[in-house]
């Protein structure tokens, strides 16, 4: 079987899969989409991450085409329902970097709670001061979280081991759910979660319904000095709302690890903020998520070419 893998795995190839299959592995092959279709002509499996774009175009070049594995949990760079059509197999990694990004979400909030960081750079500057490097606590605060699957549920437990009050917004979270019955978590409207929250973290699916999920309106409906948090999908967000409502006041923060564009342009407007803390995209990356997600992707899809019953099949 010939797998091609578009993307990088950000983990070794372990040697089994070329041992079980012709492979084709060039981390920057979605930026060749020549190059990527001509290979597809023999490819059985492909493999990808979020950049390349897994469109019908694409899938007209790969008849032999039998399952795609994504590399994480976001399937909104891939054509589902052409994959339906052509019998094609989707493999996703879920629950393998939900803890990682479950931890930096509970960073990113003990940052803006206790700013290590800017206090680290002052006593580093040679500044002795305890008054103007004062924190908060988050035991007590309320923490907003739109969307609730495997990384939301996560980190409202985390969240509530804190110490932290949870309010959620999912449309497809039943009130007989663990979280709800078991640790004290409160489901309700999308309003009361930007209303009540102190700090609000997205993890909803990007999807035509759920696109710029938050603009000016629901800006509007929150704190004074709400804080938002974006590990899910840019394009959840409103970026032009959001710019002007952080431009209104520096008691309001975000820290986005996900934009609608990506990498985003040189006049970034976002970034020329100082209530705006950016990373690259790194909340599900670490050195134990990459391991799990490229383990775990490679191993269903070659089952899934040996005809074995495959984990993690999305259609």
């Amino acid at each position: 079987m010939t797998l091609v893998i578009a993307e990088d795995l950000w983990w070794p190839l372990p040697d089994w899969v070329r041992e079980h299959h012709q492979v084709v592995y060039d981390p920057e092959l979605y930026r060749n989409p020549g190059r990527l279709g001509q290979l597809l002509t023999v490819a059985d499996a492909l493999v990808v991450r979020n950049r390349t774009q897994v469109s019908e175009a694409l899938l007209e070049q790969a008849p032999r085409l039998k399952v795609l594995g994504r590399l994480g949990v976001g399937l909104d760079n891939i054509n589902l329902a052409a994959c339906r059509r052509r019998g094609v197999t989707v493999v996703a990694a879920r629950g393998c970097n939900a803890t990682s990004v479950a931890e930096y979400v509970m960073a990113a909030i003990l940052e803006h709670a206790r700013g290590l960081s800017a206090a680290g750079a002052r006593t580093k500057a040679g500044t002795w001061d305890r008054d103007a490097c004062m924190g908060h606590e988050i035991g007590g605060r309320t923490l907003g979280l739109i969307g609730v699957g495997d990384i939301g549920s996560r980190v409202a437990v985390r969240a509530r081991a804190f110490g932290m009050r949870v309010l959620v917004y999912d449309p497809f979270l039943l009130p007989s759910s663990m979280l709800i019955q078991d640790f004290g978590v409160h489901l309700t409207s999308l309003e009361v979660v930007c209303r009540e929250a102190d700090y609000i973290s997205l993890h909803a699916p990007l999807t035509p319904q759920t696109r710029h999920l938050l603009g000016a309106r629901e800006f509007g409906w929150m704190k004074p000095a709400a804080v938002l948090i974006n590990t899910a999908r840019g394009g959840l967000i409103d970026e032009q709302a959001l710019a002007g409502w952080l431009a209104q006041s520096r008691d309001r923060f975000a820290i986005l690890d996900v934009r609608e564009v990506e990498p985003p342009p040189p006049d970034d407007p976002l970034a020329a903020l100082p209530n705006v803390l950016l990373t690259p995209h790194i909340a599900g990356v670490t050195h134990e998520s990459t391991r799990r997600v490229a383990e775990f992707v490679l191993d269903q899809v070659d089952r899934a070419l040996r005809g074995d019953a495959v984990q993690g099949v999305v259609i």
